[in-house]
């Protein structure tokens, strides 16, 4: 028989956040990079608002328009992604987290691309374009070396999610070089990223409500997954595919159609309206509530009743935006030791993102009103992630207080 002290060795926890020495910030993953995301989201956005209302000239020969897509999608979606996988991974497959230098060198990779989106044609577009593109395949690459090092085979298909997500900004700098249309690139993305929130969503939301509920003696706690969630996430694969191939097609807005009833139907298993008292778990029902919305109109847009851009920005500002801030403030609180409870300054984040997320596909239904909403809309949506970078800030980059809460 093994001696005492060596079967309790194997007994102990993994660690959390292995560098123990260096700067705090790059100790584990969500730090620098729900750092970034939070400046990021505010930066770009405050390009974009000057270039419509002030006619500041941005992303050079790249266009002011695709950059302005492009850094939503590639740059502030990624980093959030980034942070989230980098500290869920860890927890999912009991190994280390990526830490110390590695975390430098990838955050390094991000840093790059941004800075030379800011001024692609300083270096030359292609050699910029170049640089942009090697963030995400490097966090592909880690990501896959931890979840088959785990043999943790049911999360290949985040991987799958990751994998599109790459393909889709090499597509999307390929056809911006050689004058092609974006459009299949951004859908592309976007579809990705949906597939995602839908995956993720559906371990963390119906969790963190079931301990929220179940810690008040609530009886009625969400469903757990079964074969209808299956169900609902091949629905919704199927109908972004006919999206992103064929967008403007009679199948394509039925198919959306059912994935956005299903979707609702999976919404409604999770019991948020019992969750009302904790913004910290009511907001990930709302950000999820994107998702069937963001169906819905576009399945709206392929019969001509709803502009397909709005409807695409559900998805985006309401879907990837409210559930990344939403994991971005649980984690974060998660992570440095913080009561899971969302602040005032946070609940106000939450708010404003929201709005954010109502008041732009509001162009399609107020035309004359195109440039006014969309300002406000980009305000509300600086002000939610000023506000997470003012409160969380000071945790990400000066508080070493990990522990293994799930992301």
């Amino acid at each position: 028989m093994p001696p005492t002290d060596a079967i309790a060795k194997r007994r102990q926890p993994v660690p959390r956040g292995i560098a123990r020495s260096g700067p705090v910030l790059f100790s584990y993953g969500f730090r620098p990079f729900f750092l970034a995301a939070g400046i990021w989201a505010v930066a770009a956005m405050a390009l974009w608002i000057g270039a419509l209302a002030a006619g500041w000239e941005i992303g050079g020969s790249y266009g002011g328009a695709y950059w302005h897509a492009h850094e939503m999608l590639f740059g502030y979606g990624s980093a959030a992604l980034a942070g989230f996988l980098l500290t869920a991974v860890p927890n999912w497959t009991g190994r280390l987290p990526v830490s110390g230098l590695p975390l430098v060198i990838l955050f390094a990779a991000w840093c790059a691309g941004r800075l030379a989106m800011l001024a692609p044609d300083g270096l030359g577009l292609l050699a910029s374009l170049a640089i942009e593109s090697a963030f995400l395949p490097l966090l592909l690459a880690i990501c896959a070396r931890e979840i088959i090092a785990g043999r943790k085979w049911k999360d290949v298909k985040i991987l799958a999610g990751l994998a599109a997500l790459a393909l889709a900004n090499i597509g999307f700098h390929t056809l911006i070089a050689t004058g092609g249309d974006v459009g299949f690139a951004n859908r592309l993305a976007v579809g990705a990223y949906v597939m995602l929130v839908s995956i993720m969503g559906g371990r963390v939301v119906p969790s963190f409500t079931r301990n929220w509920l179940a810690k008040r003696h609530i009886d009625r706690l969400p469903a757990p997954y079964d074969r209808f969630d299956t169900i609902v996430l091949l629905t919704g694969l199927a109908a972004l595919l006919l999206w992103v191939i064929t967008p403007e097609t009679l199948w394509t807005g039925l198919a959306c159609g059912l994935a956005a009833v299903l979707h609702l139907m999976r919404l409604w298993r999770w019991c948020g309206w019992q969750s009302w008292d904790e913004k910290l778990v009511l907001i990930l029902h709302f950000g999820y509530g994107f998702v069937p919305l963001g169906f819905a109109l576009v399945a709206l847009a392929q019969l001509g009743w709803f502009e397909p851009v709005a409807a695409l920005h559900v998805f985006t500002v309401g879907a990837i935006g409210v559930m990344t801030l939403a994991m971005m403030t649980r984690a974060t609180r998660g992570h440095t030791g913080q009561p899971l409870a969302a602040s005032r300054l946070t609940s106000i984040s939450y708010l404003a993102l929201l709005t954010a997320a109502v008041l732009r596909p509001m162009t399609s239904l107020w035309p004359a009103m195109h440039l006014e909403l969309l300002t406000v809309s980009g305000v509300c949506w600086m002000l939610a992630f000023s506000l997470y970078v003012i409160e969380y800030g000071p945790l990400l980059w000066g508080q070493r207080r990990e522990r293994p809460v799930r992301p």
